[in-house]
């Protein structure tokens, strides 16, 4: 049938002609092109790593990265550089710390067990040196010595960029004293990624990461946050989440507005969106899994609040009650109203001194 509507046709089927050349698109005639190859329809998809070319951008069939970097690009200058990665999703990498981490001499990894089924994923070759918070003092002159013979060393965590929450942070502070380059390489972050898609203010926000492991402590920034009129961002592990929502209804109060955002990039991705009280009922009934960032809603802004010497000590002496030390209770109200700390301290001095005192003394038994 098909022959017979193309009869017309003076093509001879039996000897094909070459095909004429084509102009290319401009798009695909930049140095470094950003086009990825379309993958199967098997719902089991796998991601074909992208070649670098100078002329063209093509997947290999094996996931190999074959082909050179772009000419533009040039070399890597010897340095550290702070490396971005997946926080679930593989697609997610960039092309540019594919390349870095393709170039490195080394790569700095929290787990290299993790870490090494990113690059077998990417064929990636590049040897791996464990680098958490367990050893990083013991590795920090053997990296040094690395960095000032001038090699390229490539840092990366578990999941994100490294130094936020994770290992890296001192490594790259020592690197800038020592007028060694530092150098970012964007990738995920679990903190924009939940604060883009939370619906909360985004305009200004606080991160907080981990609490403090000890009680008090970990009240006492719960009580700032409070009282922070930004959106405040919190990383909470999945077996304390019960625990820190019981925590954050006594301080910021059951009515504020939080997000619960897990496993995102990942198949079973969640944003939970409703009150801190309703956030108890929903997750008490249910342990989550996968790693959770917890967003909750500013505090309202009260223009110029003075308190009276009778709601100061209600205010100084509810936070004494929960183990605050009066300095520390002075700040966490000068915080809530524009009244001058020193005013505040006086009433404090003047109704908890004894208090406070005793206090201090009951702890050093």
């Amino acid at each position: 049938m098909l022959l017979r509507r193309c009869h017309l046709i003076a093509v001879p089927f039996s000897t094909p002609s070459p095909p004429l050349p084509r102009r290319r698109p401009p798009w695909l005639r930049r140095p470094f092109s950003l086009l990825p190859s379309r993958l199967s329809q098997s719902p089991h998809t796998t991601i074909s790593a992208l070649s670098f070319t100078s002329g063209s951008c093509q997947a290999s069939s094996d996931g190999e990265l074959t082909e050179n970097f772009p000419s533009k690009q040039g070399p890597l200058k010897p340095g550290l550089y702070l490396v971005g990665t997946p926080i679930g999703n593989l697609e997610d990498i960039t092309l540019r710390a594919l390349r870095v981490l393709k170039s490195a001499d080394v790569i700095l990894s929290e787990d290299t067990r993790h870490s090494g089924k990113l690059l077998q994923h990417y064929n990636i070759k590049t040897p791996l040196l464990s680098y958490h918070k367990f050893n990083e003092s013991q590795r920090e002159q053997v990296v040094l010595n690395r960095l000032q013979d001038g090699e390229i060393v490539a840092l990366i965590s578990d999941a994100g960029m490294p130094g936020i929450s994770d290992p890296g942070s001192d490594l790259a502070k020592v690197c800038v004293e020592k007028d060694i380059p530092v150098i970012p390489v964007p990738g995920p972050s679990a903190l924009v990624a939940a604060l883009s898609a939370s619906g909360l203010p985004t305009n200004e926000f606080t991160f907080v990461g981990f609490l403090p492991k000890h009680a008090a402590t970990r009240r006492e920034r719960l009580v700032v946050s409070a009282n922070n009129a930004t959106t405040q961002v919190f990383f909470v592990p999945p077996h304390k989440l019960c625990q820190f929502l019981e925590e954050a209804s006594s301080i910021f109060g059951q009515s504020r507005r939080c997000v619960v955002a897990r496993e995102m990039t990942k198949l079973y991705e969640e944003f939970w969106r409703g009150t801190i009280v309703e956030a108890i009922e929903a997750f008490s009934a249910r342990q989550p899994k996968g790693e959770i960032t917890l967003l909750i809603e500013g505090a309202a802004i009260v223009e110029d609040e003075i308190l009276s010497d009778s709601q100061l000590e209600n205010e100084l002496g509810e936070l004494i009650s929960k183990g605050h030390s009066l300095s520390m209770a002075v700040k966490l109200v000068a915080s809530g109203t524009s009244m001058k700390r020193k005013a505040i301290y006086s009433v404090a001095l003047e109704k908890f001194g004894k208090l406070a005192q005793q206090h201090d003394s009951d702890d050093k038994f």
